[in-house]
This record gives structure tokens, sequence and C-alpha cells, in this order.
């Protein structure tokens, strides 16, 4: 017999003596752990609370060698010269079509609707309406086609149901009590809509999809309350007030239509894993009980400034890292970046002022553990530059990137300029002066209603921008109809013999909670891959307008075993975890992903 033969034979009884050492490895950490009464794990000798937190609160290292490193910055192109429609709306969609939509009643798009001569009445001002608002984007080829959507989407919200179908909510004018639904298995959707489902005015309000794949809608202009929106199209509106809201609201100053200020729509919402909701807005955060409507927590004001609508910070719930015997999240945590002042959108607001000031966006950033009792915001490292109307995205590695949005100014219609045109990498559990890197720029301005989502093959779709209250061209900033693609760091052409790729014949598609579930991969470099590799991330892909991704969520599942290139997984353990539906599944090596595929939990 061979070396080589002897060689091959042996390699996987290899792969399983590493496996059960770094097993025993997991174990005797789990020994000198203690979990303490708010529900995250810390060494002996590391309190919770209040205290200094180490790198144990996420689990520690994802991986038992150095990752692969990478001095690329990614890089950008155009995947579509003109789209004819603005994505002030976007959600991918687990057909892999991206629907993304805008406006009904700020007058014609820049694409007629299919077919010629498909004009039907738009209920703003019953009138013959033959231009689009809403398309379908395929990824994978570019191509679009058009959509009919009915009732005013403008400012609106939006989740996936379990089943895959994608609903929006609110709106404005005729459409702000409007529930629409596009269908996932119709080869070619309209959105089927139902007016006045809503129990109250949702113009500039959130989802969050719930453990049961109901979804709690908040806020919304002149709206101090919640509902919770189950899957479907006929359910009885049940509206349960919410105070905060009205404490958060800044108010109008001076008499008039239109004197708004607020500083709190379009608030960011976090289901946490005991199934309470997290729910920010200006300044401040509380975690309700959805069920009971009570108050569960109130959380201390974040310093530095206003982060919601209009000042339009980011925020994001970091990726829940499932503990070894899968029962809870090793770390609960959110973080919120830019923004701008509370007086900014006043000074910049041309119904106010005559001469227009555009203060500085924040680089500051915060983070909290709302899941601790007495917890607090911890200063985050600064942004390398100022931003607001920013979108974070989770990426496959477990990192995020920041893009989009301007360095001066607010949302609104011509009220930002100096676009920030170079996105973010941030990875959040670096040490303090490493955890953002800039990547290369655009050249296009993505300010006020631009949207972006992560896609299956690990690029980011970039689209959409429109400061103006309607379709405007030859201005500095106009009306913007290309589409791009951006290839994060990890696209490092060097690193494609280390990027997995997913077997889907040999993977479990259909998960269920708490049992575990097998992932075929490999990758060109090695013959076997191995525990201490190798990560598992899962996205639930989110519905992002106005720099907020809502219901943006990203698991970690624990890992129990690899055999012939064959990952044993556990799926998290409830809907408090990983709300029911479809998720983006990557297998990661050494920090280098490989494609994504879809899977359902439920």
């Amino acid at each position: 017999m061979s070396d080589g033969g002897l060689n091959i034979k042996l390699a996987p009884m290899a792969s399983l003596l590493k496996t059960w050492m770094l097993l025993l490895q997991l174990l005797a950490f789990s020994v000198f752990t203690s979990r303490d009464h708010c529900g995250c794990v810390a060494a002996v000798s590391v309190g919770c609370g209040n205290s200094v937190h180490n790198n144990l609160l996420d689990g520690g290292d994802d991986y038992s060698k150095p990752q692969i490193d990478t001095e690329y910055k990614g890089a950008w192109v155009i995947d579509n010269l003109d789209v004819g429609v603005c994505a002030m709306h976007l959600q991918l969609m687990p057909n892999d079509q991206v629907i993304w939509y805008d406006a009904t009643s700020l007058g014609p798009s820049a694409r007629k609707l299919e077919p010629e001569g498909n004009c039907p009445i738009n209920p703003d001002d019953n009138l013959p309406d033959c231009w689009a608002h809403a398309l379908t984007y395929d990824w994978k080829t570019s191509q679009s086609r058009t959509v009919e959507v009915w009732g005013e989407t403008w400012c609106s919200s939006g989740n996936l149901w379990p089943n895959g179908n994608m609903v929006s909510t609110g709106g404005t004018y005729n459409g702000v009590k409007a529930v629409r639904m596009m269908p996932l298995d119709d080869p070619k959707p309209d959105f089927i809509e139902v007016r006045d489902a809503l129990g109250d005015v949702r113009w500039y309000s959130s989802n969050q999809v719930l453990q049961d794949g109901s979804a709690i809608v908040v806020g919304g202009r002149n709206a101090f309350s919640y509902e919770i929106v189950p899957p479907s199209l006929e359910f009885k509106p049940n509206k349960i007030d919410l105070p905060f809201l009205n404490d958060t609201c800044t108010p109008s100053k001076g008499e008039g239509p239109n004197k708004y200020i607020e500083n709190n729509l379009y608030p960011f919402l976090f289901l946490l894993t005991d199934g309470n909701v997290f729910i920010f807005a200006n300044d401040r955060a509380v975690t309700l009980n959805p069920t009971s409507g009570q108050i569960i927590q109130q959380h201390p004001v974040c310093p530095g400034g206003s982060r919601n609508y209009p000042p339009s910070g980011s925020s994001a719930i970091l990726p829940l890292k499932m503990s070894t015997d899968n029962t809870q999240a090793l770390n609960v945590e959110v973080v919120i970046c830019g923004g701008n002042s509370p007086d900014a959108f006043e000074l910049v607001d041309a119904k106010r002022v005559k001469v227009q000031q555009f203060m500085p966006a924040l680089k500051d950033c915060h983070r909290i553990h709302p899941m601790e009792k007495g917890a607090q915001w911890e200063d985050e490292q600064d942004m390398p530059s100022p931003r607001t109307m920013g979108d974070l995205l989770h990426l496959p590695t477990g990192d995020l990137v920041m893009l989009n949005g301007a360095q001066k100014g607010t949302s609104g219609w011509e009220n930002a300029k100096d676009p920030n045109l170079t996105p973010l990498l941030y990875q959040p559990f670096k040490p303090i002066g490493q955890r953002f890197k800039e990547m290369n720029p655009t050249n296009i301005t993505r300010m006020y209603h631009s949207s972006s989502a992560l896609l299956p093959d690990t690029k980011v779709l970039v689209a959409g921008s429109n400061p103006h209250q309607f379709y405007t061209f030859n201005v500095e900033f106009p009306t913007e109809l290309r589409v791009e693609k951006f290839s994060p760091h990890y696209l490092d052409p060097k690193l494609d013999k280390q990027r997995p790729v997913i077997d889907e014949q040999g993977t479990d598609k259909v998960l269920k909670y708490g049992k575990p579930f097998k992932i075929a991969a490999s990758i060109q470099s090695q013959e076997f891959l191995e525990l201490g590799e190798i990560k598992v991330t899962m996205l639930y892909p989110p519905f992002t307008t106005h720099g907020f991704s809502q219901n943006q969520r990203m698991i970690v599942p624990t890992l129990t075993e690899v055999v012939d290139n064959v990952i044993t997984a556990l799926a998290p353990p409830s809907g408090m975890f990983a709300p029911p539906g479809y998720y983006i599944l990557f297998v990661n090596y050494l920090g280098v992903p490989g494609t994504g595929v879809w899977v359902h939990i439920d």
C-alpha cells in the first residue's frame, strides 16, 4: 500500500480524533464558566451588569486557527444601468427575487407599467396611472419586471411571513392602514392589498417578526401605539397604546402644516431571546412584552444625539452565537451608530428655514446588552467618518458593513449633502481601534431613499436614492436608477481556493427547532473540513428602508461534528432565537464565506 493510500484512509480517523479533542476543550471551557442572572455567559472572574466585558461574552473566537487575512478592500460593479424605479423600500425574497417599491402619489417614475397600455386607476387621485412604482429584480440575471401596487406605500414597513410571502404595512393617504402581500409562489405576482386593515395609521413605522411568525408593528407619525399583525390578510386589528413613543417624540415648533420634527420615526426594533422586544426611539429605549404591553425595562438615554428618522442613524442586533448546549445565545447585544443632533432637522428643513444649515452627522457608536439587569450603554469605537441614512447589514462572516448615506444633514427632501461613498467593514469583536476598516468607495451617491441587501452569493446589492419629491435629473444629486453590486473584502479572488462550496443535495433544507441538521460542504484547498476551522451562519433577510434593516437577524448555530465534509449543526431551540421562516445559510472557512443556500426553520 502506498503512503498516499494510507493517508487517504487515515484522514477521516484523524478528523474524528480532532473533532473529539475540540469537544473536550469546549466541555472544559463550560466547566469553568458560569451563567449569571442576566442570561449571558461570563468567566468566573468576570461579572455581568455594569462590569467590564471581555470576549467570553460573545462566545470567544469562532476558530481554533488564525483567520485568513486579506488586504483586499472590495470592488463595485454596475449591475443595471437603468431599472426605472427607485428603491425606497427593498426586500430579498426566498425565490431570489428582490422586491422594491417607491411612493405612488409623487408623480411618474421613469418606467411604464407592463404590458404597454396597462394604466390602472390610482386611488390617490382616481386617475389612470401608467407608471410603475414597484418591481421584482432577479439578482442572478439583472432582469426586472414591473409590479402593480395599489394604495400609497410611501414610507411603509414590511417583513416576510413564515411561508416566504412578503408583507408591506402602512404608508400614507389611502394606504396608511393598508396591508399588502406579495406571494412567493406566483411566477408573476402583483401585490394583494387589504385597506383599513391596521388598527392605527402607520406612516414611518417599523416591523419586527416575533417568535410565532406574526409581526409587531410599532409607531408611525402621530401613532403612539403598536399592534401585532399575524401572517394573514384576515385579522381583527388591535391597537395597543405605547406612551413611550409620545415621550420620545420631539414636539413641533411653530404653527402650520408639516412642521413635524419627531426624531423617533422608524424606531429600531429587535426581538430578544426571551420573546420580549427592544424598542429604541430618538435617544432611548425600553424592553416591551409584546403580548401584555408591559414595559419590562427602561434603558438609559444613549448619549450623543438623535438616532431615528429624520436624523437617521443605523442599528443592528449583533450575531446571536448559540451556546454549546444550544440553550441560549452567548451574546445579546445591540449597536447604534451615527445620526445627528436633535435640532439638525429643523435647521435644514426648507419648510422651516430660508437658509439651510447642514449639521455634520454623528460618527459615534454605542452598544448595550439589553437583557442585563441595569444595562448601560457602552461607548464603541467611533466611525472614521460621520454618517446619516447609512445601511448597516450583516455579512456572512459575522461582521457587518455600513454603506450609503451622507456626512451632513438629515433625511428628507434636499436635506443632506456630502454623500458618504465609503463602505465600512465593522468587526465588533476585534480590539478597540481595529473594529472599523474603510473599503473601496463607490462613485454613485446613495442618500435619501436608497437601500441595499446581502445576497446569497455574498455580494451586496445597492439601489435607489432620490432626495427629491419627484424624479429629478440634471441636478447635483439626481434620482438614481442604476443598480450596483459591492463585493466585500472576503471576495478577494486570491481566496477562491479557500471558499467553501455547499453541496445542496447533501444539505438539509428543512430545519426543526432544536434538532440536528446536516450541511455537506468542501473547499478546493484541502480534502477534509474540521471543527474549529468552519463557522456556519444563518441570515434572516431584512426589509430595508430609510437606513434601518427591519427584522435583520444572524444566528451562529452550534456545530457538533464534521465527518467526511458533512457538518452536523443544531437548529436554534425556538422562535425566540430564530423566528420561523426562510434564512440564508452560509459556511465560512477561517473567515472566508461561500455562496449560501436557502433553508426553512419552524
